[in-house]
């Protein structure tokens, strides 16, 4: 299966809704605000389609993110982060994510020190993983 190169995967040491409830826990206690939870296999069913358990999660924090948005305004394509955490066909669960500090340097010109409030999405997910 194919993505992005920018798209990183990290493999959860739990299952899916505990994956998906340690994330909002620990944005809860890291008063990262969520936007959005779109539970995309509901709305897949809907629609009378079926799809693995995938849920994408809009987050972030306007204090670290305006800056970004200030030094460039294009960057709000990319803010707020973004996260899907999903179930593989062997079952397990799977959280992608994109390095959007990286983007934010390279492709947008936006200063390291302006993106650093940023660069916290891997650190994050990974304890979200149990890495």
């Amino acid at each position: 299966m194919r993505k992005p190169e920018r798209t990183k995967t990290l493999p959860s040491k739990f299952d899916f809704d505990a994956t998906v409830n340690r994330l909002v826990g620990l944005l809860n206690t890291k008063n990262i605000r969520i936007f959005a939870q779109i539970d995309q296999q509901q709305a897949a069913k809907e629609v009378g389609f079926a799809l693995r358990p995938t849920m994408l999660f809009l987050f972030g924090n306007p204090k670290g993110g305006t800056p970004a948005m200030q030094a460039n305004p294009h960057a709000a394509i990319e803010l707020p982060l973004r996260v899907v955490i999903w179930q593989d066909d062997n079952g397990v669960t799977q959280i992608d994510y994109q390095d959007a500090s990286s983007v934010l340097i390279s492709d947008y010109g936006i200063a390291q020190n302006v993106v650093a409030p940023v660069s916290i999405l891997a650190t994050l997910l990974n304890e979200v993983a149990g890495n």
